[in-house]
């Protein structure tokens, strides 16, 4: 349930434009499935309370009791824009986790990278993760 609110949220935050694929275009709900397992706890239940924000909040941002994933497109965009500057940090705060999740997933699409001239990504090593039993690697230092 919270990871498709999360990626109603992310659809709604970063939308398809004519020059740019939208979060929905990058894979998203793969993406907050592999987020939520790796991700700590604590920064999962922010990224969850600024997506039940986020969901909730219309009714003062747009002044329409719906969920932001039932609202037009107009309104939508009216609530994304109204809810990220809000002037009160213990809301914000949250909603800007739901938009740092939906800016690593379209930052690292490689349509996205394309669009704005960068090459790219290559495959995740996961070399930081790393189960008890294995010694901690040593950074290479570059003369």
């Amino acid at each position: 349930m919270h990871e498709w609110l999360l990626c109603r949220a992310m659809r709604a935050l970063y939308p398809r434009t004519a020059h740019f694929p939208g979060v929905a275009d990058c894979g998203d709900a793969e993406f907050v499935a592999r987020f939520h397992r790796e991700a700590a706890p604590l920064l999962w239940l922010g990224v969850v309370a600024g997506t039940w924000i986020y969901t909730l909040a219309p009714l003062f941002t747009v002044f329409v009791p719906l969920p932001s994933f039932w609202l037009p497109a107009g309104l939508a965009d009216r609530h994304a824009q109204r809810i990220a500057t809000v002037p009160l940090y213990f809301v914000r705060q949250p909603v800007f986790l739901v938009k740092m999740v939906a800016g690593l997933c379209w930052g690292a699409d490689a349509k996205v990278r394309e669009a704005i001239g960068l090459p790219p990504l290559g495959d995740d090593p996961d070399d930081y993760r790393r189960g008890d039993d294995e010694a901690p690697r040593k950074l290479a230092v570059v003369p």
